[in-house]
């Protein structure tokens, strides 16, 4: 069963959506209006979902979401009155997993949630990606650094150079990233 952690940023009663949620089967873990520091309750409670109903997400909102979203990654799905194409891309862009606009009818909600849960794990399976990659290039880039290095230092061509940093990996059982970070700071302490 989902664990669901419910803001309402709306003059509406919460009720609705409380309802509608528990008539559907989930646990609604904790509820409450829109707080200052959204990542500290989501901290506190561990949701898995976070359920937001808001007339017009605002600036505050979309902060929050960010927040939660950079830190405590989870699926966020927003509930709004707000048509506004610009509005839902910002929502969007800043971590909401599933932006419903008008009705929340307990059938339609196991639904919403299943997109939203595939959406996050699709978004968290791109981010790692992506974050695997940057940190290849950055390790490809302090490997030739090394390698430019050592080329100074013992006066050899790029493939010999490349041909020793492998054998000191290897004889130290060691990643290249490992013994160029090694040559670097070598390099760096004797000026």
């Amino acid at each position: 069963m989902l664990r669901i952690l419910l803001i309402n940023d709306t003059p509406r009663k919460v009720g609705r959506l409380r309802t509608a949620l528990v008539e559907a089967g989930f646990e609604v873990i904790d509820e409450s209006g829109l707080i200052i520091d959204l990542p500290a309750r989501v901290e506190t409670v561990r949701p898995d979902v976070i359920l937001i109903d808001t007339e017009s997400p605002g600036r505050d909102v979309m902060e929050q979401v960010v927040l939660v979203s950079r830190d405590q990654p989870r699926p966020i799905v927003m509930f709004t009155d707000e048509h506004d194409p610009d509005v839902m891309r910002q929502a969007i862009k800043s971590g909401v997993s599933a932006y419903i606009v008008e009705g929340i009818q307990a059938q339609r909600l196991q639904p919403i949630l299943d997109v939203a849960m595939a959406r996050f794990e699709s978004d968290q399976a791109l981010r790692a990606q992506l974050q695997a990659r940057d940190q290849q290039l950055a390790e490809r880039k302090r490997i030739e650094l090394a390698k430019g290095m050592l080329m100074k230092m013992k006066a050899c061509n790029e493939e010999e150079a490349y041909t020793l940093m492998r054998r000191q990996a290897m004889s130290r059982q060691q990643k290249l990233i490992q013994v160029a970070e090694q040559i670097i700071a070598m390099s760096e302490l004797l000026g």
